[in-house]
C-alpha cells in the first residue's frame, strides 16, 4: 500500500535549495513542473511553469487557438511572446477548459494580432461559477486559496515555499501587479458534439472535473486531446481549501471518454503533455482506477459499519499507484479523499454515537485536558509524542491546548511544532502549504485574522452585478441585532435596482419594488463601502424615505463599512 504522509521521517525530510525542509517527492515534483515550452507535435504546442496552469496553442485553419489564459493579462502576455518564437499566425479562437484560469484574455486583444471579433468558447457556468466565488463563500474561498496555495508562505527559509502541486505558484510573482483581464464566453459549448473552431473539427465532451463546467476536447485530424482530466497528481477528489463535491461517479466518464478517443498526444491544464498512444492508455486507465479504487473502497467499508475514520485508517491505495507522478499524493492525501467521498455520499453522520450530540468543543476540550491531568501535562505528552514522531496523536494533544479558552502563545506553538512536522514529511503540496501557513498564523509569523472577514475586494466583485452584491449581504446578517426587526430597503445602484426584507432573522433577496424606503448610489460608492475602504456615514449616498429605517437596516449586518 501507499506510505501514509509524515508517520516517520524515514529519511525522506530533504532541505530544498531555498532552505525549506520538506518531502523528496514533494521537491521532485518541482521537476515535474519544470517550465518549458514543448512542441507537443507540429501546430501544437504547450507551455508549462509559467502559472498554475498551463497555456496551449493550436494551430487551425484560420488561425491560432488558445487554450487557457492564466491567472493574469500579464501570465498570458508571456505564454504569446513564447508563442511567437514559433508562429506569427493571428489567435482565431480562446478557449476555456473551465472557469478557474481566464483572467489572461485581455492580453490577446493588447497583442492585436487576432481575430476580430474575438470569438470565446467555453461552458455556459463559466460566467457563474466565476460570480459564486466572488460572493457568498468570497471569504472561506478566498481564505482557502491562501492556505492551499501557500500565498503568505515566504519564498525560502524553513517554511519556504517549494511548490503548490500543479504548478510552482499561485499567481507568478514574476507577472506582478496581476491584472484580470476576464473576456467572457461568447459560444457556449455543447455537451457533447461536433464543431468546428477557427476551421478546425473539434470533438467537444463536457467532463466535471475539478469544477463543473470542464470540457474535454478532441482534434481528430490531429490524435490531439486538450483536457482538465487527468492531473500531474493523484486527482483532488477533496480540495483542502474547501470545496464542493467532486463526486468520482461523475468524473470516471470523462477519463473513460479520453481512453475511448485514444489520442496520440495529450495536453493537460497542468503538468507536461503525454504522447504515445499506448503510453497515454496506460497513464489515463491507472489514473481512472485510482480513483475507483477510493470510491470502492470506501462504500466497502460504509456498507461494513465503519465510521468515517475507520475508512480514512484502513483504505489506501495499493503501491502500484506511487510508480509514477500522475496518481501519487503530491497535491492531496487519499485518506482525506475517501473522507470527501464518505461525506459526499452519506452526510457528515457516520454513526459514531459520540458524533451525534458532541459537546460544545471547548467544553470538550476542557474536559479531555482535566482527564489527562491538567495543560501541563498535556503539553508534556504531545511534546513526548512528537520527539516519538507519534505526529498523529501529538497534534491532537496539542489542539486540545490550542482550541480551549485558555490557550496561550506557548500552546499554539506547540501545535505549530506539530503542523510544521507535518508539513516536512508529507508529499502533498496541499498538506504542506496548509499545515505552515497555519502554523506560522498560530505562531504569529503571518496572521490570518484578515482573511476571516467578509470584505469584498475589487478584484473579486469586478464581474459580480450590484444585485448579486446587495443580495450577498444576507450571509452578514447578525441574527442577534436583526431579531424583532421587519422592513424593506431598494438599492438602487446605478439605474439597477435590488433589495432585501428583513423579517424572521434573515433578509430576503428581493427586486426592491414596495420597499418602504430607497437607498442610491453608484456602483464605485458600493464597492467601496463593502470593500471597508469607507465607510457608510463617509459615502454620497441619497436616501428616499425614513433615514432611522435604513439606519436601523444596514446595524443589523456584520459589516463594518456598512455599520460606520
Amino acid at each position: 500500500m501507499v506510505a501514509r504522509s509524515f508517520e516517520s521521517d524515514s529519511g525522506r525530510t530533504v532541505v530544498a535549495p531555498n532552505g525549506a525542509r520538506v518531502h523528496v517527492d514533494h521537491l521532485a515534483q518541482s521537476d515535474v513542473l519544470r517550465r518549458n515550452f514543448y512542441e507537443v507535435s507540429p501546430g501544437a504546442w504547450c507551455l508549462v511553469g509559467n502559472g498554475l496552469s498551463n497555456q496551449t496553442f493550436v494551430d487551425a485553419p484560420e488561425g491560432i487557438i488558445a487554450f487557457d489564459t492564466g491567472e493574469s493579462v500579464q501570465e498570458m502576455a508571456v505564454a504569446l511572446q513564447e508563442l511567437r518564437t514559433r508562429t506569427t499566425r493571428p489567435i482565431a479562437a480562446v478557449v476555456y477548459t473551465h472557469f478557474h484560469y481566464v483572467e489572461g484574455t485581455r492580453a490577446v486583444l493588447d497583442e492585436g494580432n487576432h481575430a476580430e471579433p474575438l470569438p470565446v468558447y467555453g461552458h455556459p457556468r463559466i460566467a457563474e461559477n466565476k460570480s459564486r466565488t466572488a460572493g457568498e463563500i468570497a471569504p472561506a474561498y478566498g481564505r482557502g486559496l491562501v492556505e492551499q496555495f501557500a500565498i503568505v508562505m515566504p519564498p525560502d527559509g524553513v517554511d519556504g515555499l517549494v511548490n503548490v502541486g500543479l504548478g510552482f505558484s499561485y499567481r507568478n510573482p514574476a507577472h506582478a501587479p496581476a491584472t484580470p483581464g476576464f473576456l467572457p464566453v461568447t459560444h457556449e459549448l455543447p455537451d457533447e458534439g461536433e464543431l468546428t473552431i477557427a476551421g478546425a473539427r473539434v470533438r467537444v465532451r463536457h467532463s466535471p472535473s475539478d469544477s463543473d463546467d470542464s470540457v474535454n476536447f478532441l482534434f481528430p485530424e490531429l490524435q490531439l486531446c486538450v483536457h482538465n482530466t487527468v492531473w500531474p497528481v493523484l486527482f483532488n477528489v477533496f480540495a483542502i481549501r474547501g470545496e464542493e463535491y467532486r463526486d468520482p461517479r461523475v468524473l470516471i466518464p470523462g477519463i473513460d471518454n479520453i481512453i475511448a478517443w485514444a489520442p496520440e498526444h495529450l495536453i493537460a491544464t497542468h503538468g507536461p503533455p503525454l504522447s504515445g498512444r499506448e503510453k497515454i492508455r496506460e497513464a489515463s486507465e491507472r489514473y481512472r482506477d485510482s480513483i475507483q479504487f477510493l470510491w470502492d473502497q470506501t462504500v466497502r467499508g460504509i456498507n461494513k459499519g465503519w465510521t468515517m475514520d475507520q475508512v480514512a485508517a484502513n483504505v489506501s491505495l495499493p503501491s502500484l499507484y506511487d510508480q509514477d507522478h500522475f496518481t501519487s499524493e503530491r497535491y492531496g492525501v487519499g485518506e482525506h479523499h475517501v473522507r470527501q467521498i464518505y461525506a459526499g455520499l452519506r452526510g457528515w453522520f457516520d454513526g459514531e454515537e459520540s458524533k451525534l450530540f458532541p459537546l460544545h468543543p471547548e467544553k470538550r476540550f476542557e474536559k479531555l485536558i482535566a482527564g489527562f491531568g491538567g495543560r501541563e501535562e498535556v503539553a508534556k505528552q504531545a511534546s513526548a509524542a512528537f520527539d516519538a514522531d507519534d505526529v498523529r496523536w501529538g497534534v491532537e494533544l496539542a489542539t486540545w491546548l490550542a482550541r480551549s479558552g485558555a490557550a496561550t502563545t506557548t500552546d499554539k506553538e506547540l501545535l505549530a511544532r506539530g503542523l510544521r512536522l507535518i508539513a516536512e514529511r508529507t508529499p502533498a503540496a496541499n498538506i504542506r502549504n496548509w499545515a505552515i501557513t497555519r502554523a506560522r498564523h498560530l505562531d504569529g509569523q503571518t496572521p490570518m485574522d484578515r482573511f476571516m472577514r467578509h470584505t469584498f475586494s475589487s478584484r473579486t466583485i469586478a464581474h459580480v452585478t450590484a444585485t448579486e452584491l446587495i443580495h450577498t449581504l444576507r450571509v452578514l446578517l447578525d441574527p442577534a441585532r436583526a431579531e424583532g426587526v421587519r422592513t424593506h430597503v431598494r438599492f438602487v445602484i446605478d439605474g439597477e435596482s435590488a433589495g432585501l426584507q428583513l423579517r424572521n432573522c434573515v433578509a430576503v433577496p428581493t427586486d426592491g419594488f414596495g420597499a418602504a424606503v430607497e437607498v442610491a448610489m453608484t456602483r464605485t460608492t458600493l464597492a467601496g463601502i463593502l470593500s471597508a475602504k469607507q465607510t457608510w456615514s463617509a459615502s454620497d449616498i441619497a436616501i428616499t424615505g425614513d433615514t432611522s429605517v435604513v439606519d436601523t437596516f444596514r446595524n443589523c449586518f456584520d459589516h463594518a463599512g456598512l455599520q460606520g
